[in-house]
C-alpha cells in the first residue's frame, strides 16, 4: 500500500472533514480512499457500542460497490450463541486483535469467517477501536485477495485506527447526548438544548396541546407490591402512552411518579390546532385501548388497570427553569396549571379522557358535557366535556 496515500488518508481523518458527513458517506469515503490507495479491502465493518437503555451498539458495514448497510442490536445478542462464538466477543472483552483466515483450521470456531469463506473471503482481521473513555469498540476488515493480507497491509489497517478511533468518538459522543437528552428530556427538549439553550431563563412561548395523565388507584398499588414489581409495571404502563403519544407527533417532557405530562406543538402560523388537537384525542384512544389490555401477573392473580387523561389546549412556557446549575427543560403557565386540575377531575366523573372547553371547541368531535366544575386557582368555574362513547365508572 503507498504510503503517502496512508498517511493523506490518515490526515483525511484528523481533520474533521468525516465529521461532517452522514455516518454512512464518511465511512463510504473511507473505504473507498484505502482501496485506491491499494489496500485489497472487500468489506469492513464498525461497531460502536452506545450508552442506550435499549440499544448495545450501532454497526456499520462496507461492501465493495454495495455502499453501507446501517443497523443496531439490543442487549438480548450478549445472550446469543452467535455473539459467544463471534470474533467480535473476544475484541470487545479482552480488547486484543483476531484473526481469521478461512483456510486456517483453527477459524473453525468462528462461524462467522466459514460463512465468509462461502462468498470468496481469504481473510479476516478484527481489530478493537479502542476510545479516550476506556471503552472498546471494534473494526471488521475482510479480503478476497489471494492469499488474504499481506504484512504490509496489516500494518496499513494498524496506522489508520488512532485517528479512525478519534473521528469515531467525536461522532459518537455527539450521538449519544443526542440520544441521552432525548431519552431523558424528549426529542424537540434535547435539540434545543444541545443547540445552546442552556442558560436558566431561556424559553419560548408556544401554543400545544397538553396532555396529564396518571394512574387510578396507585398508591394503593404501591402499598401491598414490591418496589421492584410496580417499577416494572409503571413500565409497562407507560409504554401504552408513550408510543402512542410519539407517533401522534407529542413529546413526553416529564414522569412524575405515575404521572406523564406531554405536549402537542401547534404551529399557529400553520393554523393547524384541529388537525395537532385530532391525532392527541387519537392517542388517548390508543392509550386506553392499551392500558385496558395491560394484564400484569402477580402471585396468582392478574393486576388489571384504568388511568385517566386531561387534554387542554392553550399558551406554554416552554424552556429553563431551576436553581443553581440543576435546571429542568420543561413548561408552565395557567393552561398546564388547568391540566393538571382537570386531570384529578377525571376520577371524580369515573372518565378515562376528559377535555377542557378550549379542547373540545378546537377538537370536534361528540362530546358529552359532563358539567361546570370550580377549579382552584382559578376565578371562574371551568366546563368540562367527556366523550360520549365512554360509559362513566365509579371505582370503589
Amino acid at each position: 500500500m503507498n504510503s503517502s496515500e496512508l498517511q493523506r488518508i490518515c490526515d483525511w481523518l484528523i481533520d474533521g472533514t468525516w465529521a461532517a458527513q452522514e455516518p454512512a458517506v464518511g465511512i463510504a469515503d473511507f473505504c473507498e480512499r484505502l482501496v485506491a490507495a491499494g489496500l485489497p479491502l472487500w468489506r469492513f465493518g464498525i461497531f460502536i457500542r452506545t450508552l442506550h437503555p435499549e440499544v448495545f451498539g450501532r454497526n456499520f458495514i462496507w461492501r465493495q460497490g454495495q455502499g453501507v448497510e446501517i443497523g443496531s442490536v439490543d442487549f438480548e445478542i450478549l445472550d446469543t450463541p452467535e455473539f459467544a462464538r463471534s470474533p467480535l466477543r473476544i475484541v470487545f472483552e479482552q480488547g486484543i486483535e483476531v484473526r481469521g483466515r478461512p483456510s486456517d483450521p483453527d477459524s473453525k470456531r468462528f462461524p462467522f469467517v466459514d460463512d465468509m469463506r462461502a462468498e470468496g473471503a481469504t481473510d479476516y482481521i478484527a481489530v478493537p477501536v479502542p476510545f479516550l473513555d476506556g471503552s472498546i469498540h471494534a473494526t471488521s476488515w475482510i479480503t478476497r485477495q489471494p492469499g488474504g493480507f499481506s504484512d504490509d497491509d496489516i500494518a496499513a489497517i494498524r496506522a489508520v485506527i488512532a485517528p479512525l478511533a478519534r473521528i469515531s468518538e467525536i461522532i459518537s459522543q455527539r450521538r449519544t447526548a443526542e440520544m441521552l437528552l432525548d431519552t431523558y428530556v424528549g426529542n424537540r427538549a434535547g435539540a434545543r438544548v444541545l443547540g445552546g439553550q442552556i442558560r436558566r431563563g431561556h424559553h419560548d412561548t408556544m401554543q400545544a396541546a397538553i396532555w396529564l395523565s396518571d394512574m387510578r388507584g396507585f398508591t394503593a398499588l404501591s402499598d401491598r407490591l414490591p418496589a421492584e414489581t410496580v417499577v416494572e409495571i409503571l413500565n409497562q404502563y407507560f409504554d401504552c402512552q408513550v408510543a402512542a403519544i410519539r407517533g401522534h407527533g407529542g413529546e413526553v417532557l416529564k414522569f412524575m411518579g405515575d404521572g406523564l405530562l406531554a405536549v402537542f406543538p401547534i404551529d399557529e402560523y400553520v393554523g393547524d390546532a384541529a388537525h395537532v388537537c385530532a391525532r392527541v384525542l387519537e392517542a388517548a384512544r390508543e392509550s386506553r385501548a392499551s392500558v385496558e389490555a395491560l394484564a400484569f401477573p402477580v402471585g396468582d392473580g392478574v393486576e388489571r388497570f384504568r388511568f385517566g387523561v386531561a387534554l387542554h389546549v392553550g399558551n406554554i412556557l416552554y424552556g429553563n427553569i431551576g436553581g443553581g446549575n440543576r435546571l429542568d427543560f420543561t413548561c408552565i403557565g395557567p393552561a398546564v396549571n388547568l391540566a393538571a386540575r382537570l386531570e384529578k377531575i377525571t376520577g371524580r366523573l369515573g372518565r378515562t379522557v376528559v377535555a377542557s372547553e378550549g379542547f373540545a371547541n378546537v377538537c370536534r368531535h361528540d362530546w358529552h358535557q359532563l358539567g361546570e366544575f370550580p377549579i382552584a386557582g382559578f376565578s371562574k368555574a371551568q366546563r368540562v366535556y367527556g366523550l360520549a362513547e365512554e360509559t362513566p365508572v365509579v371505582m370503589a
